[in-house]
């Protein structure tokens, strides 16, 4: 029997579905992450394989029976990255003896995408660490907005959220800025009280600029004026790229799916999202997702193989 892999693969985990030909799925399992630009390129073909296998193991087959391996995962966003990850890991099979008929590295947006809306037309939104936003037109092109990396983009996602928190925290520490409760927040939950603590933190230990999103979403909850501020800004951030994408796919019509811890869970920015969407774009329909990235995965895979 021959089979359809498709992986979606994280920075935290890598989840594996095996199918036939038809698209149904016999077995699914997780593994260790995949990001190759985190983790490093043969430690993630490494963990790929692994997972595989053991999928492969699962089911009583082998890669022989492998009609075709799509890997969506995250790191796979430029058409160089994908295609070294390709080129990496069928030299690593290789290596092993194995020969796989098909390879397929996209970016996990991809697969998200098509597992969101079943093969059809929509957009999906993602904000989490960083952002980006995905379309599919009726004409199967695919559009894109964001995705710049956070020295150059990713508004509206944790990380710009949370540089700007930490930024109004350092003006009131500062004597340059307004009093925010952010500030009080970073205090107890990061033992942060004074500029020099501040600045040890995010410049020596390596503070996650983007977990300080929580802290201005807290304060935002409590009606901090400066964390409020801080959301309107980046809401507008992301209502850009809906914007664009409609002016590219030439419609006033839009499905489109959240993603992304930030937007994907029910908190106070997610709600002044979906209300400033409501209000501003009557035509734009926000949508649960039909399936997982993985199931986009495997669909994706049917795709390119016409089956």
């Amino acid at each position: 029997m021959k089979y359809i892999i498709g992986i979606d693969g994280g920075g935290s985990k890598t989840e594996c579905a095996v199918a036939d030909l038809s698209g149904k799925i016999f077995h699914s399992n997780l593994g260790k992450p995949s990001n190759f630009l985190a983790i490093g390129i043969d430690a993630a073909v490494e963990n790929l394989f692994e997972l595989i296998e053991g999928a492969l193991f699962k089911i009583e087959s082998d890669f022989s029976d492998i009609e075709t391996l799509l890997i969506g995962t995250a790191g796979a966003g430029r058409e160089e990255d994908a295609r070294l990850l390709e080129s990496k890991f069928n030299d690593y099979t290789q290596g092993e003896g194995i020969k796989i008929k098909s390879v397929k590295v996209v970016s996990d947006s991809r697969i998200a995408l098509e597992g969101a809306f079943s093969g059809r037309a929509g957009c999906i939104l993602i904000s989490g660490t960083g952002s980006i936003l995905y379309a599919k037109d009726k004409n199967n092109f695919i559009h894109r907005n964001g995705g710049f990396g956070r020295m150059i983009g990713d508004e509206g996602s944790g990380y710009s959220i949370g540089r700007k928190g930490l930024a109004a925290v350092a003006k009131e520490l500062d004597g340059r800025g307004k009093t925010t409760l952010m500030t009080q927040l970073l205090n107890k939950k990061y033992n942060i009280s004074s500029a020099p603590d501040l600045i040890i933190n995010v410049y020596k230990n390596n503070f996650d600029i983007a977990s300080a999103a929580e802290t201005v979403l807290a304060a935002a909850d409590d009606k901090d004026s400066v964390a409020l501020q801080i959301l309107n800004e980046e809401v507008d951030e992301l209502l850009l790229h809906i914007n664009a994408v409609m002016e590219k796919m030439k419609s006033k019509k839009l499905d489109i799916v959240f993603t992304g811890s930030l937007i994907a869970n029910k908190n106070i920015y997610s709600d002044m999202l979906r209300k400033r969407i409501d209000d501003k774009y009557s035509s734009v329909k926000i949508k649960e997702p039909d399936n997982t990235p993985v199931i986009g995965a495997i669909l994706l895979a049917k795709e390119l193989l016409n089956v």
